[in-house]
């Protein structure tokens, strides 16, 4: 149909029947959550009986709320200490791998950027067991053979970080290579022509290009390394971050504290993103002449 031309009544009642309900789905549940963080009763769910913040700051035994639950603020530093790393890592990582693939040529260059691909396809319990039966069997052989405890490949952070950033690497360099493959090879040529340094190039052409893929990569990892549950639920060890700490009060019996966390969370993550969208249109009105 041509978009110009009317269209019929009941098409454009169907589009927003459609709409509507697409939005409803995603987003009621989330609301229904938010609403009952502030709920006056001992269980997350509805019927409403009237409006509290206890679920957030009293420190009342058996209404403890989010800021005064030790255990809780404890398990989200610890998610956020796990998430930084595996940015950092998953950054550094898929930025060199988006020049290996991009600037190189060699053999089997086809089929490493297949292989990279591998982890995004593999269930994340079945990726997180296979991580802690490796790094097991290789501080056993270790321990048995020169009496070394590598402690960072028994269950534990190190070995979340390592599990978390096993996958998540493959999405960083997608997206910083998404951008690689876009960038003009004769602005990097021009600048060595005039006497620049390799350096001095890849600081001030080839880096601020790359920016946006990098900030964008970087807010991916922290997320999805944040939100993991199922291969962290693998090689966690003492210190567990939230989701599993979430999942282990889920099972002792929900209480609001649990919406007041995730309200808390979809907040963060809105004010997250709305920075990187403000972020995303700085740079490009700097970038227009």
């Amino acid at each position: 149909m041509i978009p110009s031309l009317p269209r019929p009544l009941w098409l454009r009642v169907s589009t927003v029947l459609y709409v509507v309900l697409f939005f409803a789905f995603l987003f009621l549940p989330l609301v229904v959550v938010a609403v009952f963080a502030f709920n006056d009763a001992a269980y997350p769910a509805p019927p409403w009986r009237g409006f509290t913040l206890d679920w957030f700051w009293s420190s009342q035994a058996g209404r403890r709320g989010l800021f005064a639950d030790k255990a809780m603020l404890g398990s989200l530093w610890t998610s956020v200490v796990v998430a930084c790393w595996v940015t950092v890592l998953s950054v550094l990582v898929g930025t060199a791998n988006a020049f290996l693939i991009e600037r190189t040529q060699f053999r089997g260059k086809q089929a490493l950027s297949l292989l990279m691909l591998a982890p995004l396809v593999i269930p994340g319990v079945i990726l997180g067991i296979s991580i802690l039966a490796f790094a097991s069997r290789i501080a056993n052989l270790a321990d048995d053979l020169w009496g070394l405890e590598l402690d960072f490949l028994r269950p534990g952070l190190p070995l979340v970080v390592l599990g978390q950033f096993s996958y998540i690497v493959s999405i960083a360099t997608l997206t910083i290579t998404a951008r690689l493959k876009r960038f003009d090879l004769t602005l990097e040529d021009a600048a060595l022509n005039l006497g620049a340094t390799r350096k001095a190039v890849f600081a001030t052409i080839t880096l601020p290009y790359l920016q946006p893929a990098l900030i964008g990569a970087a807010a991916i990892s922290f997320l999805m390394s944040f939100e993991n549950f199922n291969t962290t639920l693998m090689l966690v060890g003492s210190d567990a971050p939230l989701t599993v700490m979430m999942y282990g009060r889920m099972r002792e019996g929900a209480t609001p504290v649990l919406n007041a966390v995730s309200l808390f969370l979809m907040v963060a993550s809105a004010l997250l993103a709305l920075t990187l969208l403000r972020g995303g249109k700085s740079d490009q009105a700097s970038a227009k002449p």
